[in-house]
């Protein structure tokens, strides 16, 4: 079978299923289902894991950046960066004209001054990248790259002060952070290129708000891994979290005035303004007040479909309110658990898995 000879992609994603998408699948693979979407794909580790095992897969995120993942190793099939492509991103060309966007705006924030000039340049080189599958390998590899140079793979504080301090760390490893980009942008090509195949089936990237996917469309199952809101600590804000990378996207696609009109300069981390289209998309799920008819709403739309859904025992609603939610669309409701610590949380939780067929 193809998932012996193909892993999907190394992540530092906040939330991400990569380290139990094996309990995952092991207790749907029974089901009677041939399509699937992902309504909430984050990078993707369940649209690629359905992939692997033959479906027809449909993957979506409201977040681009989270879409260029999609649209490089769940809908590209045959795509890949060759070593060519490689050495004209991280080359400077006198043909190009590069803008300082990111080490103007970002100085001192994030990433050192060469840092943030060498963003800048490979930025305006992927832009030249005419194929867009070849683009978004590009891309998914950068943004890992970012991930990895930064404090707690977040960028929700303005913290390179930690990363050049000279102390004795209880976290983190300065040597990875200290690495050039281009050392991991090559590996992460690597491990993207690495992903891409075709299961002889249909599978696409969508980039909508999951309330937008459109209903004529169907689903035999369809998988919801939703931002939790922690009874503990709140909301898991990916808007705040990520804002670097949706601006990555916006500075390639739009050019740096687009993405200058949507920073927030008063806050420190330079993250994107409140207010925004995309902060509205996702807002239901980052308020206590909203979230349980965000989960009502997403149930309804999908009622058709089986219904699997990834939750925490921490989150709100509880579990017994999905449950009882589920149950008024479907037949029969089964939870299963699994007891699981996530990176930089003290915390053990109940890592759920609500079946509903």
């Amino acid at each position: 079978m193809l998932q012996q000879f193909i892993r999907p992609p190394s992540t530092r994603f906040q939330g991400s299923k990569a380290k139990i998408i094996d309990w995952i699948w092991q207790n749907i693979q029974h089901l009677p289902f041939e399509t699937v979407l992902d309504a909430m794909g984050g990078t993707g580790i369940f649209a690629f894991w359905a992939k692997l095992h033959g479906k027809n897969v449909t993957y979506n995120d409201v977040f681009k950046w989270c879409y260029y993942v999609g649209l490089a190793i769940i809908e590209n099939g045959s795509v890949k960066l060759s070593d060519h492509d490689v050495n004209f991103i991280l080359s400077k060309h006198d043909n190009i004209t590069y803008d300082d966007f990111i080490q103007k705006t970002f100085r001192g924030i994030y990433y050192l001054d060469e840092e943030n000039a060498w963003l800048d340049m490979v930025i305006a080189n992927i832009r030249e990248i005419g194929d867009r599958y070849k683009r978004a390998i590009a891309l998914s590899a950068l943004f890992q790259s970012c991930l990895i140079k930064r404090p707690y793979n977040l960028f929700h504080r303005a913290n390179l002060y930690m990363r050049l301090a000279d102390v004795k760390r209880s976290f983190g490893n300065k040597t990875t952070w200290d690495r050039p980009f281009s050392y991991y942008f090559r590996r992460f090509v690597k491990e993207y290129n690495a992903c891409v195949f075709s299961n002889g089936r249909k599978c696409r990237a969508l980039n909508l708000d999951v309330f937008d996917i459109p209903d004529e469309e169907e689903y035999d199952l369809v998988y919801i891994d939703p931002p939790y809101y922690s009874r503990r600590r709140g909301p898991t804000d990916y808007y705040l979290y990520y804002h670097f990378l949706e601006g990555l996207c916006i500075y390639l696609e739009q050019g740096p005035e687009a993405w200058a009109r949507l920073i927030d300069y008063q806050r420190k981390p330079r993250p994107l303004k409140h207010g925004t289209e995309l902060e509205q998309k996702i807002m239901p799920w980052l308020r206590e007040h909203t979230i349980r008819k965000a989960f009502d709403k997403i149930f309804e739309k999908f009622q058709d479909s089986i219904l699997v859904v990834s939750y925490n025992s921490e989150g709100i609603p509880s579990e017994e309110e999905i449950k009882q939610m589920l149950e008024s669309y479907k037949n029969e409701v089964v939870v299963k658990r699994l007891r699981y610590q996530y990176v930089l949380s003290p915390l053990k939780v109940d890592e759920l898995l609500f079946i509903a067929v």
